[in-house]
């Protein structure tokens, strides 16, 4: 796929979120990033502050398959997966999928459920397969899940296990929007919903194009050096007692090729590192009790590495493929 090509898909893409999702451009950006990436997306915060409307509205602009998820306290992990059901006719166990497979699934609530039915998506979104009664099934391709939650001092909450939040590539934490935002929400949204008008721009070819492109990005050896020292900054932090894991690093460079490629170039910054180290690495950081009392919070830990890790700032040539 060209440049030209790829920007005209991101920017119709991010077009018809902006349309729908008042006031948030830098929340649609970063869920065309981590799409981009190959990763997956957890949306947090309180509700009515349009998470699931983020969600559904990322899934309407790509003409590909997409089933959603209610997650509640009954929600069995067979529900999410599939099941096996004996078939009188032929004598044998057949194979029902369940919803987790479609290109993207929206998981809406994900901590309402318990953690036994969380645990139902982790082997879908590392290895993208599901293993049910000794058979394994894959999953298509692309597959992104696109999960909502609340805050979890809101009621009838569970904690998403660390291996769960671990699998997401990226947390957006909405926050409400400014007053002209708001404005504008309730003259556009009083009648009828934006989302209906929403057309896909995109379809599942154009999005493996531009995640081929995305992958064709070049990281220099100093950008990987960059990328590693914000890592090691975690884990020996003492403010944290669980730092950013290698998985972690692995889709912080992911996101940060994405990021670039977003920014119309083939080759990564050190600045794309830094522009997506918060969203990507503050939910897998677990604050010590200390740090918990003084009101420290995994953002201002992620903010205070970055401001302490050195920058190779040498001339832009250097980060280019030679």
């Amino acid at each position: 796929m060209s440049g030209e090509h790829f920007d005209q898909l991101a920017g119709r893409i991010l077009g018809s979120i902006n349309t729908v999702i008042d006031g948030k451009p830098e929340a649609a950006q970063l869920a065309l990033t981590v799409l981009l990436a190959q990763g997956h997306l957890l949306l947090e915060d309180v509700p009515g502050v349009e998470k699931t409307l983020l969600a559904k509205t990322l899934a309407r602009t790509i003409d590909c398959t997409v089933n959603r998820i209610q997650f509640t306290p009954d929600l069995l992990p067979s529900d999410v997966s599939g099941v096996s059901i004996y078939n009188q006719d032929t004598h044998r166990f057949e194979f029902r999928p369940g919803p987790v497979f479609a290109n993207i699934v929206i998981g809406d609530e994900i901590n309402r459920a318990s953690a036994k039915t969380q645990s139902a998506l982790l082997e879908c979104m590392e290895e993208h397969q599901v293993t049910v009664d000794g058979g394994t099934y894959r999953l298509g391709e692309p597959f992104m899940v696109v999960a909502t939650q609340n805050p979890i001092e809101m009621e009838g909450t569970y904690p998403l296990p660390e291996a769960q939040r671990d699998r997401f590539m990226a947390r957006i934490s909405m926050g409400y929007p400014d007053r002209n935002a708001e404005l504008q929400m309730l003259q556009t949204h009083q009648s009828v919903s934006p989302l209906d008008a929403v057309q896909p721009t995109a379809n599942v070819a154009d999005i493996a194009a531009m995640m081929e492109r995305v992958r064709s990005v070049y990281v220099s050896p100093a950008v990987r050096e960059y990328t590693v020292a914000i890592g090691h900054g975690t884990r020996g932090h003492h403010q944290l007692r669980l730092g950013a894991s290698p998985r972690a690093l692995l889709q912080l460079l992911r996101a940060a090729k994405a990021g670039a490629a977003l920014q119309g170039r083939d080759f990564v910054l050190p600045d794309d590192v830094a522009a997506v180290a918060e969203p990507v690495l503050s939910h897998r950081l677990i604050l010590d009790r200390k740090a918990l009392s003084t009101g420290e919070t995994p953002q201002s830990v992620v903010a205070g590495i970055l401001a302490k890790v050195p920058v190779e700032r040498t001339a832009s040539n250097s980060y280019v493929r030679t």
